[in-house]
């Protein structure tokens, strides 16, 4: 009775700490950080999701074409529930609420190796990156001139970086480079004040060009590298939870959507236009297998 109440207390407190939107108080929860969804919707700038036809622009990231291209999926599969979205300050690669059926899908797409270890729990989409289409900015203060001057692989042992072993990729990814110390961090957001505040000199963050590859939020803001690259060798996917009511047939729906949208080229063209999958040409990476 105890664990129950403790549950029910937990899941009330989640709840509680987020800003709902949407006005459909029939529609399907998502939980969403702050900062992705208002740059959603400042991209969408009033469209639905399935006019998206460009993604190029300001505001866009590789989380929103992710948004994107799920709901694309999910109407051309012939799911068409509305959405209603719970923001706030939580780290929503946490599968908790997926596990239990709390939370139908992540909008944010997961890697392969981080899916399969949750396939009891949940649906694994096919890929919407594929593996070795995935390229990171090296990113941290615009007042870390020694992070801001990395040319080769070696400059890397008088560096610190942040992640999770959460992460699998990421984390083997940066474990992979000659670092000074490889700190953890659970939270995103605490990686990204760790960063800003110059307790540790860089993190990964998918390229957002739009925005001159400059993360800006509140008094926090962080730089890429320019014309630095680093690989990260795996696919992503969406998990659809198969304790939701409506998690098998969302996900025979965004199964269908993203083959559609495979064969038609749309979802390469997303990324690219986003500058997520950028032209190579620009760019030196820098763990490239040699």
């Amino acid at each position: 009775m105890g664990l129950r109440v403790s549950l029910i207390s937990w899941l009330l407190l989640l709840v509680s700490t987020f800003h709902v939107y949407g006005n459909d108080n029939k529609g399907v929860v998502i939980f969403i950080r702050d900062d992705v969804y208002d740059d959603y919707s400042r991209f969408l700038n009033g469209r639905k999701p399935i006019e998206v036809k460009d993604f190029s622009g300001a505001y866009i990231r590789r989380d929103v074409v992710d948004m994107i291209i799920a709901q694309q999926a999910l109407n051309i599969g012939g799911y068409t529930k509305p959405f209603r979205y719970h923001k706030g300050n939580a780290n929503y690669r946490n599968t908790k609420l997926l596990e239990d059926g709390q939370l139908l899908l992540s909008f944010d797409s997961v890697w392969s190796v981080d899916a399969k270890s949750l396939a009891e729990s949940v649906y694994i989409s096919d890929p919407v990156i594929r593996n070795g289409e995935y390229f990171a900015g090296i990113f941290t203060s615009p007042n870390n001139k020694k992070a801001l001057q990395i040319k080769q692989l070696t400059d890397f042992k008088q560096l610190t970086a942040v992640s999770t072993p959460r992460w699998q990729t990421d984390w083997q990814t940066l474990s992979a480079l000659p670092l000074k110390e490889l700190l953890r961090e659970d939270e995103w957001l605490g990686q990204v004040r760790t960063v800003s505040m110059q307790w540790v000199d860089f993190m990964m963050m998918p390229l957002m060009p739009s925005l001159n590859n400059r993360y800006s939020l509140e008094n926090i803001e962080l730089v890429a590298v320019p014309n630095l690259l680093l690989q990260l060798k795996d696919s992503r996917h969406f998990i659809i939870s198969k304790s939701h009511p409506d998690g098998k047939e969302a996900f025979a729906a965004i199964q269908k959507g993203l083959a559609q949208l495979r064969q038609s080229g749309a979802i390469e063209k997303a990324y690219r236009e986003a500058g997520f999958i950028p032209d190579l040409k620009d760019y030196i990476v820098i763990n490239e297998d040699r």
